[in-house]
């Protein structure tokens, strides 16, 4: 019989938790990133990396909104996926959880090639909070998980090559400004699973681009990839050349070696293939390859000891094994950024399929086997090849809409009115978001926001900006032209557009938030803290009885309220806020923490260690944050319960 590759939806039943309403306030403050190095470091780097790490590094997350609604109530909750797949390989795709393949599975062995998450559990890992671990990932944007993680993409079967319909994805990266694409197709008999992607630029202006394709696998593995030096980086945010595969007397090249979480970021020759390998000890296991414009190789470990464990259990369910990540990008390393030109667009393609190899053994012996393997099995050519013959199919409109992700893509066509052959972007997607910027572009108005509900989302590009400086200056457009402002690093002119919508806005908490927000980050915490008081009785007021947008936006300002007034020392008031914030929202795990630190405040020692007796979850932890540790430190000598400890760096 013969089995042609098939696209086809399936509804997948996973325990997944509640990924709730984002948070409501424009982030005005600087991204909170631990991906940088000190500048020590940068002197020894070679002189091209130097320059990409310093070229336009991502400081703020505007316009996009933080994700921290989510929880760790997981229930089992009904998914959507599109399943591509040919009598060799079975590939799993999320299209409402950023495009992620969480399952890839070689048929004839039945072994499954990624590590595969039994569970959906958001954690404060992408740029912008909700993200979770497994599968294959596509991360465009910055450096870190891109703000896409846990959002909907673009879906549709497009015509490929020879015939085969391949899985487009697509949608319009925000940090950036990109439209982005990634085709996958399984040519029949195919033991390897073809990834075409392409990031255009339709600006008159360049572009930093940043691309890393992240792939889950078992931990319990050696990686091999043909280098014998890597760039270390630590969450003590040091860079330094080691030698692969050992350094310090320990192979790093097993995952499980690494006592604390660190990147790899291997410096593969010009005149290598470019490849990276995840086997067993048996020889079994995932090789990714690619054309060569995709240069850099990575692998992530979080390491053996208590923090690392901790993680790997918080993005799961117990009895589950752990993972490392193994990883293909445009520079050697994350931090970096590359400049896409003028109206130009970069491509590339991937293959992931399945390698039996011997992985033990001396360093340079290994490495050449699988390589001479994976040229057996997929020679270097054939994926050239392959790329040759995607080209001409990436613009190659949809035969079939199969998923729908943002409407924000349409509204940047109908405003740069930009050509994007393949990647549509309808009108129909626009939503009621998008609805006010439509007729700011239409009218040149920017119509009032509705009584009942917090401000919408703002947009801070130039051309935006240019139009609500043009528009009638009323207090909402001020509102809104002030976080552009801020956004392009004119903060004076933010607070003063600010200050001047003040006086007649019919509701002032919005304002007194972004106030209060340039008066902290100016170090006038007093003053940040009387006009964070003065917002929270605003919106108090504003709310009426509330819904769930107000429950999201009373908790987001709740919590950034009384963390300021707790650094100004005003624990009354923090109090007064902590009192009118709602039981189920002082219930949540942050809240908790943030109760332990205004109990401590207030002198109640016993009671704010009562809190940590008791337990919680703070379900939006950032990765690398030490908050937890750092309270506990003032509380207790004794050391840190391990259900606290997702410490990821040496003390």
């Amino acid at each position: 019989m013969v089995v042609v590759t098939t696209i086809r939806h399936e509804v997948l039943t996973l325990p997944a938790a509640d990924l709730g309403p984002d948070n409501p306030l424009p982030a005005l403050r600087p991204l909170d990133e631990t991906h940088r190095i000190d500048d020590r470091d940068k002197a020894g780097l070679p002189r091209d990396m130097a320059r990409q790490i310093g070229y336009a590094p991502l400081t703020g997350l505007l316009p996009v909104r933080v994700r921290d609604g989510y929880d760790r109530d997981r229930v089992p909750r009904l998914l959507d996926a599109l399943v591509l797949e040919n009598d060799r390989l079975r590939a799993t795709v999320l299209p409402g959880l950023g495009g992620g393949i969480v399952s890839l599975l070689h048929k004839p062995t039945g072994r499954e090639l990624l590590y595969r998450n039994p569970v959906v559990q958001p954690a404060n890992f992408a740029l912008n909070g909700a993200w979770y671990s497994g599968g294959i990932e596509w991360n465009i944007g910055a450096t870190g998980h891109t703000t896409l993680s846990c959002a909907p993409l673009h879906a549709a079967r497009v015509p490929g090559p020879d015939g085969t319909d391949m899985l487009r994805l697509w949608e319009w990266e925000r940090l950036r400004d990109l439209p982005f694409q990634v085709d996958l197709w399984l040519p029949d008999g195919s033991d390897f699973l073809y990834v075409g992607v392409r990031v255009r630029n339709p600006h008159e202006r360049p572009t930093p681009t940043y691309w890393w394709s992240n792939i889950a696998v078992p931990e319990d593995c050696r990686v091999l990839v043909p280098a014998r030096e890597a760039y270390h980086f630590g969450y003590e945010r040091r860079l330094r050349r080691v030698p692969v595969p050992a350094h310090d007397g320990v192979d790093r090249t097993y995952p499980l070696n690494s006592p604390y979480a660190a990147d790899y970021f291997y410096e593969v020759s010009e005149r290598r293939r470019r490849w990276i390998a995840a086997l067993d000890g048996d020889g079994h296991g995932l090789v990714q390859t690619s054309t060569d414009a995709l240069r850099g190789r990575k692998l992530f470990v979080w390491g053996h000891l208590p923090g690392g464990r901790r993680w790997q259990q918080w993005l799961t369910e117990p009895g589950t094994g752990g993972y490392c990540e193994i990883q293909a990008g445009l520079a050697r390393t994350q931090l970096e950024h590359v400049e896409l030109a003028p109206e130009s667009e970069l491509s590339w393609l991937e293959a992931y399929g399945p390698l039996d190899t011997d992985p033990e053994g001396e360093w340079t012996t290994v490495v050449d086997r699988a390589e001479a393997r994976l040229t057996a099995v997929l020679p270097a050519a054939d994926v050239d090849a392959a790329y040759a013959a995607w080209l001409p199919h990436a613009d190659t409109e949809p035969a079939e809409t199969l998923a729908t992700g943002s409407g924000w893509g349409a509204l940047e066509v109908l405003r740069g009115g930009f050509k994007l052959p393949g990647t549509p972007f309808e009108e129909t997607t626009l939503g009621e978001e998008q609805h006010p910027w439509l007729t700011l572009l239409r009218t040149g108005v920017l119509p009032a926001p509705h009584p009942d509900r917090p401000p919408g989302e703002s947009l801070v590009a130039p051309p935006w900006r240019d139009m609500l400086e043009t528009a009638p200056a009323d207090p909402h457009t001020e509102y809104h032209l002030g976080i552009a402002q801020w956004h392009a690093g004119d903060r004076a002119q933010a607070v003063r557009s600010w200050e001047r919508a003040l006086p007649l806005a019919p509701s002032s908490w919005p304002l007194l938030r972004c106030l209060a927000v340039a008066d902290r980050e100016g170090g006038h915490t007093e003053r940040a803290a009387e006009r964070y008081a003065d917002a929270f009785d605003d919106l108090c007021r504003a709310r009426g009885d509330g819904g769930p947008e107000w429950t999201a936006a009373t908790a987001a300002l709740g919590r950034e309220a009384i963390e300021t007034l707790l650094a100004a020392g005003r624990t009354g008031a923090a109090r007064a806020v902590w009192e009118r914030l709602a039981p189920a929202t002082r219930q949540r795990g942050r809240f908790r923490l943030l109760q332990a630190a205004l109990l401590l405040a207030e002198g109640r020692p016993q009671e704010a260690r009562a809190v940590f007796d008791a337990g919680f979850e703070v379900a939006d932890l950032r990765e690398g944050d030490e908050v937890i540790g750092r309270l506990w430190a003032r509380l207790s000598d004794e050391p840190l319960p391990d259900r606290y400890d997702f410490r990821m760096r040496p003390s």
